[in-house]
């Protein structure tokens, strides 16, 4: 059984591809997308890299459109990026805000759907993606469930009924650090920022969240 991976080079994605890698057929493509994301040349960077290691094909899809039919700030530059402290990750009200900010359109719908036509024409059965149960709270299509229903239309879009996979779905980031640690997955090829910068910003969302699952005490 093959796979196709949606690979953002994020700790979630990333730990999707070293898992979907050890499992019977592995990986037969993994694919990162452009849409004009603050982050789109450090994912592609990140991922390409990661894509090597694991001696998996890689291709950027560039989706310009995505980009311009939101103003969000994880797209459009002029709106400030939400900042955290590790403290307030646990504040519901605030991180609704956050993942109101840097909303774009149907991203995972329309990042699955292209993932499943390169995985229906490469006779894949399996897209796998980065989802977690920690970030679902606040992104409905981060969630287990969105996977289930999304398996659900591709048995009626695609001739060999792709399954939308996700090793992660259930799990918190401690839990996936936990299981990156256990895959041997190198976290220094890990890109976990919202910004492009030369270095993780250190203060978004995503930046904080995966600060505070590596200084989480081992169970």
């Amino acid at each position: 059984m093959t796979r196709v991976v949606c690979l953002s080079a994020g700790l979630d994605s990333s730990v999707n591809l070293a898992a979907a890698c050890r499992r019977p057929g592995g990986v037969r493509l993994a694919l990162t997308f452009d849409y004009g994301q603050r982050a789109a040349k450090r994912e592609a960077e990140y991922s390409r890299r990661l894509a090597r290691r694991y001696g998996v094909p890689w291709k950027l899809v560039r989706l310009p459109w995505l980009g311009e039919v939101t103003g969000t700030a994880l797209v459009c530059r002029r709106r400030r990026m939400p900042r955290f402290t590790t403290g307030q990750l646990s504040d519901r009200r605030r991180t609704l805000r956050s993942a109101a900010a840097v909303w774009v359109p149907n991203r995972n719908g329309v990042f699955l759907n292209v993932a499943a036509a390169f995985a229906e024409s490469l006779k894949c059965p399996q897209v796998v993606i980065g989802f977690n149960r920690e970030e679902a709270a606040t992104f409905p299509d981060n969630s287990a469930a969105f996977g289930r229903a999304a398996t659900g239309a591709f048995r009626f879009s695609t001739a060999n009924r792709v399954r939308v996979v996700s090793y992660t779905a259930r799990l918190d980031k401690r839990q996936i650090v936990r299981m990156a640690r256990r895959l041997g997955l190198p976290l220094d090829l890990v890109w976990p920022c919202y910004e492009g910068g030369k270095a993780p910003c250190g203060a978004c969302e995503s930046c904080l969240r995966l600060r505070r699952a590596l200084e989480s005490p081992a169970p």
